[in-house]
């Protein structure tokens, strides 16, 4: 049985059309499994990411949080907890820190959330310089309340968990003068 020439062009048109969507449909699933999220202290409160998905924590490093130590293997380690205000997360890395890394500071780390809570990072990265703050940090802390950018610098992190955003300006709380007014 021999196939007229449209219907052979309706198949060859579905066979390219069935290779097309499953190449794609393998394409999105890699790259999903490639994806790295980034979440404040807060939003892993809520979300609970499982410990076989990694992900990038920001937030500011907890003043007096830094414990730095050796590893059994020998190498570095460093203990410090991250914070958004309402919220923190314990973590630990293994390895150099970077030379900007300091308490106070804004930090995104990479890693995954343990079942106890421990966040094992495989890298930190540390701000540039007193003016810059990554942009996923600087919304964290916007969303949390901890800082108005119109109303001038972040507070320091240290005050965060003293402050109720609502009813203290973070600047005044910090000692610092109000810009503009």
């Amino acid at each position: 049985m021999s196939l007229s020439r449209k219907k052979r062009r309706i198949w060859m048109l579905l066979l390219g059309g069935l290779g097309l969507g499953s190449a794609a449909a393998l394409a999105l699933t890699a790259f999903q499994d490639n994806l790295v999220f980034f979440l404040a202290p807060s939003e892993i409160a809520q979300k609970h990411p499982g410990p076989e998905r990694a992900f990038r924590l920001g937030g500011l490093v907890e003043a007096g949080s830094v414990r730095k130590s050796v590893s059994p293997e020998g190498r570095p380690e460093a203990r410090f907890i991250v914070t958004d205000g309402p919220a923190t997360v314990p973590v630990v890395y293994v390895g150099v820190l970077p030379d900007l890394f300091r308490e106070g500071q804004g930090v995104v780390t990479l890693g995954k959330l343990g079942d106890d809570g421990l966040f094992r990072a495989s890298e930190v990265l540390a701000r540039h310089d007193e003016t810059y703050m990554p942009p996923e940090v600087a919304d964290a802390l916007k969303r949390t309340g901890h800082w108005e950018p119109e109303k001038g610098a972040p507070p320091p992190a240290a005050s965060w968990n003293r402050l109720d955003p609502q009813a203290v300006e973070p600047q005044a709380a910090a000692g610092m003068p109000r810009q503009g007014g």
